[in-house]
């Protein structure tokens, strides 16, 4: 079965850093795009960040560029974003995805595989 697990959110104070990992099963990452997306109550999802083993590329949204970290550990099949500077509008269920064959140059429009989500919730 294919499966993307997200784990690593929870409550933290604005400034504070978390770790988020997006771990898959039934398939390997490997040619694939991962992608990491956020949505938070009454707001649409919004793409954070993407990396591609099929070309390196990477992308962050301006909003978290510099504060956010996107990382793959092919032997663990397991993609991590690294939170970090976290803001109250940082907020919301962060969820990853796979796309295969993809690059992150252009974000995917459609994606192949998705996990469940994981709800990071920074306090002021």
């Amino acid at each position: 079965e294919v499966q993307l697990v997200e784990s690593g959110g929870g409550l933290v104070q604005a400034g504070g850093s978390l770790r988020l990992s997006c771990a898959a099963s039934g398939f390997t990452f490997d040619d694939y795009a991962i992608g990491w997306f956020r949505q938070a109550p009454g707001k649409e999802r919004e793409g954070v960040s993407c990396i591609s083993n099929s070309d390196g590329s990477t992308y962050y949204a301006g909003s978290v560029k510099g504060r956010f970290t996107i990382a793959i550990d092919n032997a663990k099949n397991t993609v991590y974003l690294h939170l970090n500077a976290l803001k109250p509008e940082d907020t919301a269920v962060y969820s990853c995805a796979a796309a295969l064959g993809r690059s992150c140059r252009v974000v995917p429009a459609r994606w192949d595989y998705w996990g469940q989500g994981t709800q990071v919730t920074v306090s002021s």
